[in-house]
């Protein structure tokens, strides 16, 4: 007996520390990073996540700011954009609004927590970058707002189909292809 409640005691302790250790990420708290860590030519920087359209109008905010998904696009973002630079190019992008696709519309039967996906909330990224070719020239630079209205129309088939991200990540796909890969004068 004394043998099953040291397992016991064993086992919750496990479980607390486990959980405490757990918390989950929230994109507004304030520890939380503005910038990817420095990694190859591409370097990705983020404005407040308080101030995005995701988290300002969400109408379930505490499910809004949970999770890690912002810093998950500006690497998706860095990856796809450093497999487009020619050699020596550098890019600087600051991402300066998203609003994901989908809402959490009012609570019926206790879903409050489910985001529904409609072409009613399509996407959207804003961001700021500056292209940089070897020798520092300035290659290109502006301000774009990316969006899909027709998001779940473009994305059948699609193999990212698990990826709660998947809508946001064909934005910047779609904007490294026309932006980056694009011939340039």
């Amino acid at each position: 007996m004394a043998t099953l409640a040291r397992i016991i005691v064993l086992v919750l302790a496990t479980l607390f520390a486990s959980h405490a250790e757990a918390r989950s990420t929230n994109v507004t708290d304030a520890d939380y990073p503005r910038a990817l860590e420095a990694e190859g030519p591409v370097a990705v920087a983020w404005t407040n996540p308080e101030q995005f359209t995701e988290v300002r109008y969400s109408r379930n905010r505490f499910e809004a700011v949970r999770g890690d998904w912002v810093r998950d696009l500006a690497g998706y973002l860095r990856t796809t954009s450093a497999a487009a630079l020619a050699d020596g190019e550098r890019l600087d992008v600051v991402i300066t609004d998203i609003d994901r696709a989908g809402d959490y519309e009012p609570a019926m039967h206790r879903l409050a927590d489910v985001r529904v996906v409609r072409d009613l909330y399509p996407p959207s990224i804003a961001l700021r970058f500056t292209l940089h070719d070897a020798g520092g020239q300035v290659l290109a630079e502006g301000e774009r707002r990316l969006t899909d209205l027709g998001f779940l129309s473009s994305s059948v088939g699609i193999p990212l189909y698990t990826d709660a991200l998947r809508h946001e990540k064909r934005l910047l796909e779609r904007w490294v292809r026309n932006e980056l890969r694009a011939p340039r004068r």
